[in-house]
């Protein structure tokens, strides 16, 4: 079971960016992929990024392509998401989450960090 502590996010305004990190509980970059999802007011959990574990190929919705990142550092067993150009629709609780492979889907992935808020002020 891996464990996942999330740090970062808060408040920004448009055109902003943030930064927000998952520590994994160490080895779980090597065996898990580690996806991000967030939850807004009114709709459903969206997977909106994705690393993988065997080569940290990376994956992103559409919503987010282009302007935030995901990265990995092995060595600090850490995952980041890079958050640019943000807007007031990305404001949402934000979860890393660990799993076999990538997927979209919130079913697919069985550890959870604790979740926390980006808030962009328009």
């Amino acid at each position: 079971q891996a464990q996942l502590v999330q740090s970062g996010g808060g408040l920004v305004q448009t055109g902003g960016s943030l930064r927000i990190s998952c520590a994994a509980s160490k080895g779980t970059l090597e065996t898990h992929a580690i996806g991000w999802f967030r939850d807004a007011p009114g709709q459903e959990r969206e997977g909106i990024s994705c690393i993988s574990s065997r080569d940290g190929s990376t994956y992103y919705a559409d919503s987010v392509k282009g302007r935030f990142t995901i990265s990995r550092d092995i060595a600090k067993n850490t995952v980041y998401l890079q958050m640019d150009s943000l807007k007031p629709e990305d404001t949402a609780v934000y979860f890393c989450a660990a799993s076999n492979g990538c997927g979209s889907k919130a079913y697919l992935y069985d550890d959870w960090g604790q979740g926390t808020q980006v808030t962009v002020s328009s």
